[in-house]
């Protein structure tokens, strides 16, 4: 009863909201009413001038049916030649940099803004028989425009291209580069990525420009008239037939306009706004209508792998990782066959460019890449065997999981029947077999994150770059794709780099850390060691210690800010290093403590938060830098904490570790 009346309140608020959201100050309601009537009268003249009676008469006589023929013959002549021409136009305005870009977008621009008669005039200069062109293609292929049905093609195909390449350009601009890298670190080349990713993705701003621009060309009539003339049967267009009927039969004329109006409005009825981008659909949406499923559902019954589920295979080869990275990103990795790296760092620190050096998909730096025995590092990214799976997942939405996961191995050559029974099989293998059929729409986040990690093992990559693939996953969701993940990589016959900021992903995953910081290597050890000796106070703080940069004295660590903590182990005078302390070691007192903590400070508790079955309480102290305390929730409740409640904090001198850096 209660959820039911804060509904229904709910409701009647979004009324009242949407209903104060459609009142307009009448300064403006009036000219944009005037602006709707000023454009809706002509329409209505059209309407009410048509003589209905006459309307099948007007409109199956042999002048207006073979306009109209030819003026569908040359609309669609001229998109056919726009969407040669101008797809590959768009695609280069929206994804390459060049000199005299906003030159080359200003032409095409230009027909939109220039008068139509202009515009055959231009043509007539340009392709004429006199023209700049016409001679030589007279000459050379025998080709006369002017007075031709092609002339009648090139004309509207002048005035209706820009339509088709903004409305392309847009899309292209608003789809993310990471659906193309992703298919081209999966072997397909950048030809297969634009027909099998790019076009199908853009598919709506395609379709809209396309129609916008068939029902241009349709209605072309100044350039046509200019450039081509006006032969009946050649070059005399319905809209010229218009021009001529005027003059003998008014009548006959509306009739005909009214035809052209509603192919025009129907093209446009039809496209539904997707010409502004009312009518676009996320890509990343979690949930369909069609299917119901929402993420937070799906993950409910996410299972793992079931225990009989086929095995990653033995690795027929192993390929050793050698990599020399320069630029932004400074630093050497070594790894043999199976090893698994967890790169770490700050944001900035350069893992995402050194992923990208070794994709080969970054100005920012260069890799000198050697996997195996073959040297790669010239190849192109589709050539260089190395997979990648972004953060998302990056699954192309519209394809179904099974042909997400046969993607890269169709991309290398392997018969469509082949690439989907072993895609059938990596998909088993992570146990989401069952959803082979689904669109990644139709996944929870658990999903689609194991569909992901199969196409790319399935491509049969040497190198797999993973970043932060588990990041977007609940608790509960990501312990069970972690498990996957490992049993996985264990049966990888390459290397494996993971980006992630989790510690557990990072110790349970991997074999080495590497800590990046400012695009050079940190530290690149074991998770032990980088456990107990973390050389980064991001790194420490990441795996839940305190971390206190400083510089070694006579009995422990001066602090930048003047403080001091003591530690039992020395380091040499001067030297640069990290006091690190675990937690669990930090005593919480109400009162100053005696006895033999040589660290002591006095400090206001700023957050307690839960962790399992114990509290994390941080600290703020006038004398040293925030520290944290993990303490049992009995503890708490003897001490009575609470935020901005005054107390006293000890660390045994035994308990501080210096990590030199």
């Amino acid at each position: 009863m209660k959820n039911s009346s804060r509904s229904h309140r709910w409701s009647r608020g979004a009324r009242g909201a949407r209903s104060r959201g459609l009142r307009a100050p009448v300064t403006l309601l009036v000219p944009a009413l005037l602006a709707v009537a000023f454009l809706l009268m002509p329409l209505i003249g059209i309407l009410a001038r048509t003589s209905w009676s006459d309307l099948g008469t007007h409109l199956s006589s042999p002048g207006v049916t073979e306009a109209l023929k030819l003026s569908l013959l040359v609309s669609f002549w001229a998109l056919g030649l726009s969407l040669v021409l101008g797809v590959p136009l768009a695609w280069l305005l929206a994804r390459v940099d060049f000199p005299g870009k906003a030159l080359v977008r200003s032409l095409v621009l230009l027909p939109m803004v220039l008068p139509p008669t202009v515009g055959g005039v231009a043509l007539l200069l340009g392709f004429g028989r006199r023209g700049l062109l016409g001679p030589w293609l007279e000459d050379t292929f025998g080709i006369t425009l002017p007075f031709h049905t092609s002339g009648a093609v090139v004309a509207a195909t002048f005035v209706a291209m820009p339509f088709l390449v903004i409305s392309l350009e847009g899309a292209l601009g608003g789809l993310r580069p990471r659906y193309e890298e992703t298919a081209a670190s999966l072997g397909a080349s950048p030809f297969r990525v634009f027909l099998t990713v790019t076009l199908p993705m853009v598919a709506p701003g395609l379709v809209a420009g396309a129609a916008l621009t068939w029902a241009r060309a349709l209605g072309e009539f100044g350039a046509t008239i200019t450039f081509a003339g006006n032969l009946p049967g050649t070059t005399q267009t319905l809209p010229l037939q218009v021009y001529l009927l005027l003059q003998n039969s008014p009548e006959a004329a509306t009739s005909v306009s009214l035809l052209l109006l509603a192919i025009a409005m129907a093209v446009l009825v039809a496209l539904r706004g997707r010409w502004t981008g009312g009518g676009t659909r996320s890509v990343s949406v979690r949930r369909t209508e069609d299917s119901g499923t929402d993420e937070s559902r799906a993950d409910e019954s996410d299972e793992p792998a079931p225990a009989d589920a086929p095995k990653s295979p033995s690795p027929a080869e192993s390929w050793a990782l050698h990599a020399e990275v320069s630029g932004f990103t400074e630093l050497t990795v070594d790894a043999a066959p199976g090893t698994t790296i967890a790169v770490v760092g700050e944001n900035g620190a350069g893992k995402t460019t050194l992923l990208r050096a070794l994709l080969g998909l970054t100005p920012r730096a260069r890799a000198a890449l050697r996997l195996g025995d073959q040297d790669v590092t010239d190849l192109a990214p589709h050539r260089r065997g190395v997979a990648w799976v972004p953060q998302d997942g990056a699954l192309f939405p519209h394809l179904t999981a099974l042909a997400n996961t046969a993607y890269g191995l169709r991309a290398q050559g392997v018969a469509r029947a082949e690439a989907r029974r072993e895609a059938q099989a990596w998909l088993d293998r992570l146990g989401v077999g069952r959803l082979a059929q689904r669109r990644p729409g139709q996944l929870s986040g658990g999903q689609a994150q194991r569909v992901a990690l199969a196409r790319a093992l399935a491509a049969r990559p040497r190198l797999l770059l993973l970043d932060e693939p588990l990041a977007a996953l609940d608790q509960t969701t990501r312990a069970r794709v972690r498990h996957t993940l490992r049993t996985h990589l264990d049966g990888f016959g390459g290397v494996c780099l993971i980006v992630t900021h989790d510690p557990v992903e990072a110790v349970s995953l991997a074999d080495r850390v590497l800590v990046l910081d400012g695009g050079r290597a940190l530290q690149d050890a074991p998770p032990a060691e980088v456990t107990r000796h973390p050389r980064s106070p991001w790194v420490a703080r990441m795996l839940g210690r305190n971390a206190w940069p400083g510089e070694a004295g006579a009995d422990g660590l001066a602090l930048p800010g003047g403080g001091r903590i003591v530690a039992a182990e020395q380091l040499p005078a001067g030297r640069r290093a990290l006091a690190i302390i675990a937690p669990e070691s930090v005593s919480v007192h109400r009162d100053r403590p005696g006895g033999s903590p040589r660290n002591t400070w006095p400090g206001t508790v700023r957050e307690i938060t839960a962790t399992g079955s114990r509290l994390r309480v941080l600290i703020g102290s006038p004398d040293a830098p925030d520290l944290v305390a993990e303490i049992t929730p009995q503890a708490a409740a003897e001490l009575r904490l609470a935020e901005g409640v005054a107390v006293w904090s000890s660390v045994k001198a035994t308990e501080v570790t210096l990590v030199p850096l």
